[in-house]
């Protein structure tokens, strides 16, 4: 399905996550209305699939105590829209049925340390309930995804062997997931170690799509994005103005913004179907929520040319 050397994809998906990876790390914490206009906002700038709510205990993440109160106001996702909620464990999943939500994402992480930090159990015992919780989600109409955390580096245990990531991926593609995805949750990969990581997965998925989750926090995030690309990944998370990164990994700055993503692909003549010049409006929108700008390099600098900005979608 994917391999080195391919040429450019002509269109890549991009999931942006800054209604929920976005804001969990931040220390703000929005009102729901705020949250919705964000959600608003991001699909009129032509997202079409948004991580819009996590499932997790609200004293473990107070940004996302009002999961189910953000999908009642936004109602079900427009024709065309796909609203995703994260998942730890089985009451996770059963809020998340409970709701509006299209997709379920399933998280666990490659090394004890972070999945014991991220979700309280061994990666074990996240992975044996996601192979039980799976088939229960796709009987229910959703889609599904299985994101393995620290995939390319851990802040607790250090360099991730890849053969944890390749037994976490076959395990989600055995049980049926539509997707998995790799997440570098502390910024730690270079482009070499995404395509390593990459080639060793790929033969052990099946039909399932393969998706990257990079963040941008030694400045690797736009390269490794490329590096996905060029290895023929079509799935890519961003978020709006980078904002984000994850409460259970010290030092995890913010993900690879949208805008900035934009700008790469766009200028690589990879489709997207997004309007630059609402998501960077929509980034500064953002901040000002935060209190704070945020770090999107394009945010700050601007679209080039400036004519463009404004362009049809692509």
């Amino acid at each position: 399905m994917t391999g080195a050397g391919r040429a450019l994809p002509e269109h890549v998906q991009i999931v942006e996550v800054g209604a929920r990876d976005g804001l969990q790390n931040e220390d703000a914490v929005l009102a729901t209305a705020d949250k919705v206009e964000l959600i608003r906002r991001l699909m009129a700038a032509g997202a079409k699939r948004l991580e819009v709510a996590s499932f997790v205990h609200p004293r473990r993440v107070p940004q996302m105590a009002d999961a189910e109160a953000v999908l009642e106001a936004l109602g079900s996702s427009p024709e065309g829209v796909s609203f995703i909620g994260l998942v730890l464990n089985r009451r996770g999943l059963e809020r998340a049925l409970a709701t509006s939500v299209d997709e379920i994402n399933f998280v666990v992480g490659a090394t004890d340390g972070f999945n014991r930090a991220n979700a309280g159990v061994s990666p074990e015992d996240t992975m044996a309930d996601i192979e039980a919780m799976v088939p229960l989600a796709s009987d229910a109409g959703r889609r599904t995804t299985v994101t393995i955390s620290v995939s390319f580096g851990c802040p607790y245990e250090g360099e991730v062997d890849p053969n944890r990531v390749v037994d976490l991926a076959r395990r989600a593609a055995v049980v049926g997931a539509d997707e998995i995805a790799l997440a570098d949750t502390i910024g730690v990969a270079v482009p070499m170690d995404v395509r390593r990581r990459l080639a060793a997965v790929d033969g052990s998925i099946g039909h399932a799509t393969l998706r990257c989750h990079f963040h941008d926090t030694r400045n690797t995030g736009i390269a490794n994005a490329m590096a996905a690309v060029e290895f023929g990944v079509e799935v890519l998370d961003a978020s709006v103005g980078g904002a984000g990164g994850c409460p259970f990994a010290p030092n995890a700055t913010g993900n690879v913004a949208t805008e900035d993503l934009l700008y790469l692909l766009r200028r690589s003549n990879v489709a997207t179907g997004f309007d630059p010049a609402a998501i960077i409006e929509t980034g500064h929108w953002l901040g000002a929520r935060l209190g704070k700008p945020l770090p999107s390099a394009v945010g700050r600098a601007g679209w080039f040319p400036g004519r463009d900005e404004r362009g049809a979608a692509r």
